[in-house]
């Protein structure tokens, strides 16, 4: 009797043991896990012997997990797409694209509380270190065979790859549900254009133009996709699907001339949205300098050719913006002048 005895203690041991183990494994490899499987259910009825699962919870899908943290109340998100040449100090210039893009929030009039909404999406390595290094949103875009790593020159061939990589991006961030503000990084952001965008909430997009004619519902305008804010709806994407659908067919094009092409043949109104063109007023750029610096939202780097002009024309911007808060307030008549883009106009003769 002794001897089963002592053997059943042995099995009870060896059984707990082996319980005991499990259990710890267990522990280790889900506290190891950044996002666990987690398993939730209810009881059907009184069956207590057949558990209905409800609300079964899986890891979150990466972007939309970035998404969530990044969004307004109102499901909207300031989206920024960045490389090694927009983040990386050269020999030539310590003071890159994005410390600029940065600081235009730190300088700029209720802006500040922004940086909390944007996601920067890094199209490399390096972008998305730099990115976390600022301790921002964050999301890396993989590209299989592409290296966007370095300075993308103006309508080159991997210029035109990576406009059309950002926007099949950000098609999908209107399939996920999210309204999203894109801006370029070589846009400085002086006020905050959220008043403005948000007047009308029935207004599906609107984007920003190189030139304004005057007119913010004709067609005619001559759009830039450097900044535009688009709602989360059918029309929207079914507006961002057929813009990237002529991808193929728009050989030597970039998708601002592609999209330009479709919206002054008419398919903003076959497609039922209602687009605004935004006043260079209040979204202005170098192609067309606002003329009142006290209504001035943003203030875009376009017809420049290269990262190094933009720096220095943008650099150029924010002393101008200083000169004129520090002056704020006094007496004067005149117009507040802008220092002229002398790097971008020599740009094109490089």
């Amino acid at each position: 009797m002794l001897k089963d005895i002592s053997k059943n203690c042995r099995g009870n041991f060896v059984s707990f043991s082996l319980l005991f183990a499990g259990f710890v494994c267990l522990l280790v490899w889900s506290t190891s896990t950044s996002q666990p499987l987690i398993f939730e259910y209810r009881r059907s009825g009184s069956n207590c012997s057949n558990p209905s699962y409800h609300n079964v919870k899986f890891p979150i899908d990466e972007l939309q997990s970035a998404l969530e943290k990044a969004a307004m109340p109102n499901k909207t998100v300031i989206i920024a797409v960045v490389n090694r040449a927009y983040v990386e100090q050269t020999v030539e210039s310590e003071i890159t694209m994005l410390d600029l893009f940065l600081e235009s929030f730190w300088l700029g009039e209720n802006t500040r509380q922004l940086l909390d909404h944007l996601l920067v999406v890094a199209v490399d390595q390096t972008a998305y270190e730099r990115c976390m290094f600022n301790r921002l949103h964050c999301y890396k875009l993989e590209t299989d065979g592409v290296d966007f790593a370095g300075e993308k020159i103006y309508m080159s061939g991997d210029f035109l790859k990576m406009m059309w990589r950002r926007t099949l991006f950000v098609t999908e961030v209107l399939k996920q549900g999210y309204n999203f503000i894109f801006t370029d990084i070589d846009v400085l952001w002086l006020r905050n254009p959220m008043s403005l965008l948000n007047r009308n909430e029935t207004v599906d997009f609107q984007i920003s133009t190189d030139s304004f004619n005057g007119d913010p519902l004709s067609e005619k305008n001559f759009i830039n996709t450097g900044f535009y804010h688009a709602r989360s709806n059918n029309k929207t994407i079914a507006l961002f699907e057929t813009w990237y659908a002529k991808k193929n067919n728009a050989t030597g094009l970039k998708e601002q001339d592609v999209l330009l092409s479709l919206t002054q043949g008419g398919v903003l109104g076959q497609l039922g949205i209602n687009a605004r063109f935004l006043d260079t007023l209040y979204f202005s750029g170098f192609c067309s300098d606002s003329k009142d610096i006290t209504a001035v939202t943003t203030v875009h780097a376009n017809c420049c050719r290269s990262i190094r002009a933009k720096v220095t024309d943008l650099t150029a911007v924010l002393r101008d913006w200083k000169r004129f808060k520090a002056t704020e307030g006094a007496n004067n008549t005149v117009p507040f002048p802008w220092t002229g883009h002398f790097g971008c106009r020599r740009s094109w003769k490089n």
